[in-house]
């Protein structure tokens, strides 16, 4: 099985929610790019999440939403943008930190399970996984695999390592 049929089987999308979306940005010229646990699957051994995180491009944010409303379920959060749809379990959430936005400019596609999206570079990939994991008012599981994605972007790329703080290289084996 292609790894993006095993995506779309674990992520149970039957009504190709991540073709929609990816359409939907690309008819719209809206510039995005995955980060998060997809976009160190870009970079690292993959492992299968449910999830999909992006960023949009500051000056696209507002027309974006606008057209993810348009298409999709939305529920709007203080950081956030969480998009779904019938008949598919793929969670995908827009990141709206202002922290986030430049990872766009420096985004390059790249194969995230199977599927070429524009991903954001290993460096803001990993910058974004040391916010996850230093926030404590995320849920320790998340803050856990956070940890552990940043693990995974350091095998692959040990030159990074002092990009994390020390606090979280010593909770790392």
């Amino acid at each position: 099985m292609r790894a993006a049929a095993f995506w779309k089987a674990v992520t149970l999308d039957r009504s190709d929610f991540l073709e929609s979306l990816i359409a939907l940005f690309d008819q719209r010229g809206i510039r995005y790019c995955v980060i998060g646990g997809q976009g160190v699957n870009a970079y690292a051994e993959p492992l299968v999440s449910l999830d999909l995180h992006l960023v949009i491009a500051v000056d696209q944010i507002d027309e974006a939403a606008r057209l993810l409303e348009s298409q999709f379920a939305v529920e709007r959060f203080p950081h956030s943008l969480n998009i779904a749809a019938a008949g598919s379990n793929l969670r995908v959430q827009v990141q709206t930190d202002p922290r986030y936005f430049p990872f766009v400019d420096r985004a390059a596609c790249r194969e995230v399970l199977g599927i070429e999206l524009p991903v954001a570079s290993v460096e803001d990939v990993l910058q974004g996984k040391i916010w996850a994991a230093s926030d404590s008012t995320r849920r320790p599981t998340k803050r856990r695999k956070d940890l552990l994605d940043i693990e995974r972007i350091l095998e692959n790329y040990p030159h990074l390592r002092d990009r994390v703080p020390p606090a979280l290289l010593s909770t790392l084996s």
